[in-house]
C-alpha cells in the first residue's frame, strides 16, 4: 500500500449521497486513490454495495412520483440552478481533476466548464422539444421513462455527470449515479456543488462503488428503467445483455478509433497542428481522440516533417503547469496498457517517428508515457484497430480520396471523425461518407445542441441537446 508522510493530507470519503443527504456507506471495502504524477496516496474512498444501491434506487423511485409531473418551466428553473451551482465550483473541480486524474490544466478546465454548461444547453434543448402534440382526437405526449441509472467513466468525470444529469432532469427523470470509483475525490466536490442547487430530495442520488457491484445492481434492478453508460465496449455489451432481462432502455457511449483525413489540398501548417490536437487531447485518454491520421502518399514526407516540428511543443510533465500539453496516464494499469501497445506497434513493423517506449526522462516516478507517433502503419495493425486510450498516433498513407474513405470506415468504431482540406465542398462530400456519429471539418469544434454518440461498436443512442433529453423520454398516445 502506498504511503505518504503527511497523513492529514489524505482525503477520506466514507459517505454516499442518498435522498438529499450524505449517508454512511453500508459497503465497507476501502480503495486507495493514488496521485498519477508520483503514485502517492492522496485519498481513500469507502465503496458502496448492493444495499447502498437499492437504498438509492428506492429514494429515486419515491421522488419520481412527484418529479415526473413537473412542468417544462419548473424543470428549466432546476436546470438554471444546477448551472449556477456547478459554475460556482469550476476552480475547485478543475484543481481536483488535475490532482486526482492528472488532466492537464488547460484541458481540465474546458472539461469542467463544458459540464457546467451542459445544464444551460439542456434548458435550451428542453425549450425546443415539443413534449405534446395533437391531431384530430389523438394526443401524443413524451413521458419521462422512470428512474435512470447513470454510469460514468473516469476520463472526464465532471462532464459526464453533468451531461447525463442535465438530460435526465430535463426529461423529468430521477437518477442514481454510479461515478467511476477512480474519480471519487472529484465526485465529492461535484456532489457538494449539486447539493447547493436545492433539488427535491431523491431526484439525484450518488453511490460510489465498483461496476461489478453497484453498476450490476442498477442494471438488474427492475425499478431502474434506463441506463446511460459511458465506458468500454465490453461493459457496454454486458449492460445491453443483462439489462434485457428487465427491458432496460439504454444509451451507450463506448469509445472510438477516430480517423482524421488530411486531403491532398490541405494547408499542412494548419492541418497538422489540428490533427495533433485531436490525437493528444486529454493526454490521449479521450474516446473522440483522432488516433488514426490518414494522409496522401504524395504528401507523406511533408506530413512527417511537419509532425516532427510540431511535436516539439507537446511537452510532458506536471499537469498543473499551464504550459504542459500531456500529463500522466490515470493509473499504473493504464500506463502499462499504453506501453504494451507501443511495443506491439514496433513488433508489428510500424516505425516510431516520435516518442517510443518508456518514461520521459525525469518523469520515472509517475504514470507518464512519451507521446508517440507511428508511421508506416497498416490499417489492419492492432495499433490502428484497437482503442489504446493514450497519446499514441498512427499515421496511415492512402492512394486516393476513395481509399481514404475506405480506410476511415474500416473500423469497428464510428464515434468521431475529422476532415482537413481547403476545398470545403470537397471536405463536406468526404465527411458525408464517413460512418461516424460526429464529423468535424478543419478543426476540433463543438456544438452542445448537436447529438453525440456513435455508429457500430461506438455505442447506442445519442446525448447532448434535445437528442439527449429524448433518450430519457417515452412517447404515449391517448386516443378518444
Amino acid at each position: 500500500m502506498a504511503t505518504i508522510t503527511e497523513k492529514d493530507t489524505i482525503k477520506t470519503t466514507k459517505t454516499h449521497y442518498i435522498d438529499g443527504t450524505f449517508v454512511e456507506s453500508h459497503g465497507c471495502e476501502i480503495m486507495d486513490i493514488l496521485k498519477p504524477t508520483n503514485g502517492q496516496l492522496i485519498g481513500r474512498v469507502t465503496l458502496g454495495d448492493e444495499q447502498d444501491t437499492r437504498r438509492a434506487i428506492a429514494a429515486a423511485k419515491r421522488a419520481f412520483a412527484g418529479f415526473s409531473r413537473t412542468t417544462k418551466e419548473e424543470r428549466s428553473r432546476y436546470l438554471r440552478r444546477l448551472h449556477e451551482a456547478v459554475s460556482a465550483h469550476i476552480d475547485d473541480l478543475t484543481a481536483m481533476m488535475v490532482e486526482e486524474y492528472g488532466g492537464v490544466a488547460r484541458f481540465a478546465r474546458l472539461i469542467v466548464e463544458s459540464g457546467a454548461n451542459a445544464f444551460a444547453a439542456a434548458e435550451k434543448g428542453l425549450q425546443e422539444l415539443p413534449l405534446k402534440q395533437s391531431w384530430g382526437k389523438t394526443t401524443v405526449t413524451l413521458e419521462p421513462v422512470g428512474v435512470a441509472g447513470l454510469i460514468t467513466a473516469w476520463n472526464a468525470n465532471a462532464l459526464f455527470i453533468c451531461l447525463k444529469l442535465a438530460s435526465a432532469v430535463a426529461a423529468g427523470c430521477t437518477v442514481v449515479l454510479k461515478p467511476s470509483e477512480m474519480s471519487s475525490l472529484q465526485t465529492r466536490v461535484m456532489i457538494e456543488a449539486l447539493n447547493a442547487a436545492g433539488l427535491p430530495n431523491g431526484v439525484f442520488n450518488v453511490v460510489t462503488g465498483l461496476g461489478t457491484v453497484v453498476g450490476a445492481e442498477l442494471v438488474r434492478n427492475p425499478d431502474v428503467a434506463k441506463i446511460s453508460f459511458t465506458g468500454s465496449v465490453a461493459v457496454g455489451e454486458a449492460i445491453m445483455r443483462d439489462g434485457a432481462a428487465t427491458m432496460k432502455r439504454v444509451t451507450l457511449e463506448l469509445g472510438g478509433k477516430s480517423p482524421t483525413i488530411v486531403l491532398d489540398d490541405a494547408a499542412l501548417d494548419k492541418a497538422v497542428p489540428a490533427a495533433l490536437t485531436l490525437a493528444f487531447m486529454n493526454s490521449g485518454q479521450a474516446c473522440a481522440a483522432g488516433t488514426r491520421l490518414l494522409v496522401p502518399k504524395s504528401r507523406l514526407d511533408e506530413v512527417k516533417r511537419a509532425i516532427r516540428d510540431e511535436m516539439r511543443a507537446y511537452t510532458v510533465g506536471d499537469p498543473a503547469d499551464p504550459n504542459i500539453m500531456v500529463g500522466p496516464m490515470v493509473s499504473q494499469k493504464q500506463y502499462e496498457r499504453v506501453e504494451s501497445y507501443i511495443r506491439k506497434g514496433i513488433e508489428e513493423g510500424a516505425e516510431v517517428l516520435v516518442g517510443g517506449e518508456g518514461h520521459p526522462k525525469g518523469l520515472e516516478s509517475g504514470y507518464f508515457v512519451k507521446p508517440t507517433v507511428f508511421v508506416n502503419v497498416k490499417n489492419d495493425m492492432a495499433i490502428a484497430q484497437q482503442e489504446i486510450f493514450g497519446p499514441v498516433l498512427s499515421v496511415i498513407a492512402y492512394d486516393s480520396e476513395d481509399d481514404a474513405i475506405r480506410i476511415a470506415n474500416d473500423s469497428q468504431y464510428g464515434l468521431h471523425s475529422a476532415v482537413m482540406g481547403t476545398d470545403l465542398e470537397r471536405a463536406r462530400r468526404v465527411a458525408s461518407q464517413l460512418r461516424a456519429g460526429r464529423v468535424v471539418i478543419n478543426n476540433m469544434t463543438d456544438d452542445p445542441q448537436a447529438p453525440w454518440g456513435g455508429f457500430k461498436y461506438s455505442g447506442v443512442g445519442r446525448e447532448y441537446g434535445k437528442y439527449g433529453i429524448e433518450a430519457f423520454l417515452e412517447p404515449k398516445a391517448i386516443l378518444e
